[in-house]
């Protein structure tokens, strides 16, 4: 089906559809998978989508796990969801996508005219994102780094912050500032609210990951009211407040072998040491230190290390110079 011709509210209530979005971007075919629940009664839209980097698994499975558990009969609104929004990337099995080197989570809203990745974004932003009344967007860590099983959301907005704890997650992170180019940053600039997730990675699954993912959702569509019933209380273990830009991550300047001296969610100090990356020999070409006292949210776990890749990420807890 073309993008242009989809509209969920074509299909009948009390149904539930499994469609494919058809488009072309600079001579490629490229294809969204779209799974649609419509529930018997008026309700909310909830959008899920998962895939928008290729190496993350963890969303697409729990997508296609509570879809097929839905009964549109006893819903009130819809389940609309894209399991895999980065096609090129998801069967490069790589973060970025092989046609055009675009990291589809920096491009959005995209542009219908541009690369394969900004057509991508495009099309998710003007088909189904601006469908609905609350999005979540399924992230884990990926193949080269590990990241603690968490949802976030935006720190200003009572909507946001109300579903995270609501949907379960052991580490809740509040942002003060949503960087662009992001899904639920064109989420934001529609007046969408949103919650993300992030998990271990490591390009597998962890029956853990999945349950808690699966849970959530679960949760999250009870909040809304989309499906009857009161979530399943679960305790805030750490509740976490700062930007959660990658991108400003300790990073290498160099390749090598990187040797971590923390771990995930370790509480550490300003300019405490946090790894060291080594040359071939076992020599230390650079050494990593804490920007600020907080929690450790990223790890690269993979010890091969190349120029540029993010290493260590720290973030402050809520109450810690915040006023979340």
């Amino acid at each position: 089906m073309p993008p242009s011709q989809f509209d969920p509210r074509q299909f009948p209530r009390n149904s539930k559809h499994e469609l494919e979005l058809e488009f072309e971007a600079r001579g490629h075919r490229l294809t969204m998978p779209v799974l649609l629940a419509r529930g018997e009664l008026d309700g909310p839209t909830l959008v899920v989508s998962a895939g928008v980097h290729g190496d993350e698994f963890e969303g697409v499975r729990t997508i296609f796990d509570v879809y097929r558990g839905l009964d549109s009969v006893s819903m009130a609104g819809d389940f609309l969801a894209v399991p895999v929004v980065n096609g090129p990337a998801f069967w490069n099995c790589s973060r970025t996508s092989p046609l055009d080197g675009g990291n589809l989570a920096r491009v959005f809203p995209g542009r219908p005219d541009g690369s394969p990745t900004e057509v991508i974004a495009w099309h998710f932003d003007q088909r189904i994102l601006a469908r609905a009344d609350f999005y979540l967007d399924l992230h884990s860590a990926g193949v080269a780094c590990a990241m603690p099983a968490l949802v976030g959301y935006a720190a200003d907005d009572p909507r946001s912050r109300a579903a995270a704890f609501a949907f379960g997650a052991p580490v809740v992170w509040g942002h003060p500032t949503i960087p662009p180019g992001r899904t639920v940053s064109a989420a934001r600039a529609r007046g969408i609210p949103f919650l993300y997730t992030e998990a271990r990675g490591a390009g597998r699954i962890h029956p853990e990951d999945l349950a808690l993912y699966t849970r959530g959702v679960w949760n999250l569509l009870k909040h809304l009211e989309i499906v009857a019933g009161d979530a399943e209380a679960a305790p805030c273990r750490h509740h976490l407040f700062g930007d959660g830009n990658i991108d400003e991550s300790l990073n290498a300047t160099q390749p090598g072998f990187l040797v971590a001296e923390v771990t995930l969610l370790a509480r550490v100090e300003r300019d405490q040491l946090l790894g060291s990356l080594l040359d071939l020999r076992g020599r230390v070409l650079e050494q990593y230190h804490a920007p600020t006292s907080g929690r450790v949210v990223l790890i690269h776990e993979c010890p091969r290390v190349t120029a540029g890749e993010p290493l260590f990420l720290v973030t402050q807890e809520a109450g810690q110079g915040s006023r979340n």
